[in-house]
């Protein structure tokens, strides 16, 4: 596979009315926007309430150094920017002398810089297979899983984090392929699995995305870290303080929802259906129609 021209990589923030709604901030107060990514929650914030400020967290060091210093500088000292996993939450804060905020969001989307720029990430852009969100946590690649992992393995990883029902096929086609050459590219790995999972009319998703999709999840321990930061958030909140969480796969959302009911002794739930896009906001960022929004305040 050639190396395509990547498309725009401008990240347009989802449901960012919705975000203001639930979060409502506050004059005085200090919010946590745990997925900074492009900024655009952060700046949301920012301009809805003058008087308050934010501190904003990824544990993608490219994402901080393409995006923080325009908004630094654009909002002085009511914006921080630190850079660290949203799974230690209470570490970092801590680090800052910070023991409580008023309110936290966490979008668990990737942005699509990370799709397009990021090694991997895209089966439309050939690139190392290397899938990671910050190589300074992490050693496991993709390459790693689909070079090292044993068919058993490998199949249980694209079921349970892709729902791929290809799963057994394409976990085959891997090992066999990689008995003449080992994977070292997402074009690769995107070829062989067009050639195993048939495109099925004009308008079907790309085989490769549930793939792609699992192996992301494996390699970045994303469900993992949610699991982490979800009691962490709820530990670092002020009584009233709103939890906001943006979801982008039904994994995702299971893990929120099923959050807010155990801990209905410490949250109030906001929203007893995960709130979506407009039909508006669709058109105009058709990445937000998967967006899932779920909130609760600290009681």
């Amino acid at each position: 596979m050639e190396t395509k021209i990547s498309t725009p990589t401008t990240h347009k923030s989802v449901l960012v009315q919705e975000v203001i709604q639930y979060l409502n901030p506050q004059p005085g107060k200090v919010y946590v926007d745990a997925t900074f990514g492009g900024g655009g929650h952060s700046r949301a914030i920012l301009d809805h309430e003058p008087q308050c400020s934010v501190i904003g967290i990824d544990w993608d060091e490219d994402s901080i150094i393409r995006h923080a210093p325009a908004l630094e500088e654009e909002y002085g000292d009511r914006l921080k920017i630190l850079w660290g996993n949203f799974a230690n939450l209470h570490r970092l804060l801590k680090k800052e002398k910070i023991d409580r905020v008023d309110g936290i969001l966490a979008d668990f989307g990737t942005s699509q810089y990370q799709i397009f720029e990021k090694e991997g990430f895209s089966f439309r852009v050939d690139s190392p297979l290397d899938m990671r969100m910050s190589a300074a946590h992490q050693r496991l690649t993709a390459a790693d899983v689909v070079n090292h992992f044993n068919e058993q393995a490998l199949s249980k990883i694209l079921w349970e984090l892709g729902e791929e029902r290809g799963s057994r096929k394409i976990a085959h086609a891997i090992i066999e392929a990689r008995k003449i050459n080992l994977f070292k590219t997402s074009g690769q790995l995107a070829q062989l699995i067009e050639k195993v999972i048939p495109f099925h009319g004009p308008r079907a998703i790309h085989p490769a995305t549930k793939t792609f999709q699992a192996l992301r999840i494996f390699v970045n321990k994303e469900l993992e870290n949610i699991k982490l930061f979800l009691p962490t958030a709820v530990g670092c909140l002020n009584a009233g303080g709103p939890l906001v969480c943006i979801s982008f796969h039904s994994l995702e959302d299971r893990l929120v929802k099923t959050f807010f009911r155990e801990k209905n002794h410490q949250l109030t739930t906001l929203t007893p259906k995960p709130v979506q896009a407009s039909e508006e906001e669709i058109k105009q960022n058709p990445s937000s129609r998967s967006a899932k929004l779920r909130a609760a305040t600290k009681i």
